[in-house]
């Protein structure tokens, strides 16, 4: 058997936080390996990159995700007993209820409230001298996500609400204070849903039945028992989080719009494909989930190289939608690729790979994508802007990382029609 190429030293936690999403990558490339090991938070990991690991860490015979996900992102961005930890007919059993809510009619409803969301901002962006779009846009998201899942949003709340969800994914990798508010957002928003759930069951709260809100309030596990109703509410929040995590993204297509023109020009003609390779490409180029973790589930050898049970293994998000052995001109922000390259579920993954329905690639992905290219849409045709002066760069340490500015817009006004 082969010896994994190993990292020196105790530990390299703090190394992980100094390099970021590079981590891994800056490792692959001075090893000269997909493969490697190092050590975390004290702890022996495996780490792993590129589409031919990323097949072995999604074979669902050779891995598992309990106990892999770090207790400080179940605090913070992933909550405890959510689908995200779960294995086999239970992981199956409860991601078939995600599944359900990500049906054609459900993507058109987001559709229809995402559109009626954009439209209210254009009317209220009029009268302002300048927006924050990463800020304006976790609103949008706020209020169409609770709309969708069944959750009443108050007008008075929804500030609150949205800045609490943004804890979520913006503090797992902090420390000290931020990482504390990360965790009272938790707390609160979980409380907040918590209550919601006993008032759905106890008939005090009418919602529509195909809301995730009466869905997951009323969701069976094998047993058929009900969830309880701290479980019920961390996956009512893994529908609403991830949606108001777009944000991200929506800020990553104002960078890439005022960063390329020459390829916004290409997306005046509304076609959907042109939308939709526009979209994979912020998806591809730009940092959003840095890698994902899972253990060993039986000792197994894979290309010379023995895994062993219980081992915690992380795959490479950031450095495998960047390998030039995938991707012509990986670093280059080409949306053309998507029509000429050959693109799979292990070397795209920009929110997981392999399948979507027994896998852990997540169910939220068609929906990702959708509120994106009604984003795009919006913000490349549908209305114009200035843009000031402002620091427009992103951090590739930072995790998540966001444009410094945030992207400052002035003198929004709408596209005559």
């Amino acid at each position: 058997m082969k010896t994994f190429p190993r990292e020196e030293g105790i530990d390299h936690t703090l190394t992980l936080m100094r390099e970021g999403y590079q981590y891994i990558q800056n490792r692959r490339e001075s090893f000269q390996s997909d493969v490697f090991e190092t050590r975390l938070l004290g702890e022996k990991v495996i780490c792993l990159s590129g589409e031919e690991a990323a097949r072995i860490f999604y074979d669902n015979d050779k891995f598992i995700r309990h106990g892999a996900a770090p207790k400080r992102a179940q605090k913070t961005l992933l909550g405890e007993n959510g689908v995200q930890t779960l294995d086999g007919e239970t992981h199956h059993h409860r991601k078939a209820m995600f599944m359900t809510l990500m049906s054609p009619a459900g993507l058109k409803k987001m559709n229809e409230l995402i559109a009626v969301q954009w439209e209210k901002k254009i009317e209220e962006w009029a009268g302002k001298k300048r927006v924050n779009l990463y800020e304006q846009a976790q609103d949008i998201l706020t209020r169409a996500a609770c709309e969708w899942a069944g959750v009443p949003l108050e007008d008075d709340e929804a500030e609150e609400k949205r800045k609490e969800l943004a804890l979520l994914f913006e503090t797992p990798a902090s420390a000290g204070v931020h990482y504390w508010r990360g965790k009272r957002a938790r707390t609160n928003l979980e409380t907040w849903i918590g209550g919601l759930i006993e008032q759905v069951r106890a008939g005090d709260l009418q919602v529509p039945e195909e809301s995730a809100l009466y869905q997951f309030s009323f969701h069976q596990d094998l047993e058929g028992n009900l969830l309880d109703k701290e479980t019920a509410a961390v996956e009512v929040l893994n529908i609403i989080r991830p949606i108001v995590a777009v944000s991200i993204y929506i800020a990553f297509l104002g960078h890439a719009i005022i960063s390329h023109p020459e390829e916004k020009r290409k997306l005046a003609s509304r076609k959907e494909s042109a939308l939709e390779n526009f979209v994979q490409e912020v998806r591809r180029l730009y940092p959003f989930f840095p890698f994902n973790g899972a253990r060993v589930k039986v000792d197994f050898e894979w290309n010379g190289y023995q895994f062993e049970k219980g081992i915690l293994t992380l795959l490479d998000f950031f450095g495998t939608n960047r390998d030039p052995r995938s991707w012509t001109n990986p670093t280059l922000f080409d949306p053309s690729r998507f029509e000429d390259e050959t693109i799979t579920s292990y070397n795209f993954m920009p929110q997981g790979g392999g399948d979507h329905a027994t896998g852990h690639r997540c169910p939220g992905e068609w929906l990702t994508i959708e509120v994106m290219k009604i984003s795009l849409d919006y913000l490349a045709n549908r209305m114009e802007f200035d843009v000031p002066d402002q620091d427009i760069s992103y951090s590739l340490v930072s995790m998540p990382s966001i444009p410094n500015s945030e992207i400052v817009l002035e003198n929004v006004r709408r596209v005559a029609k």
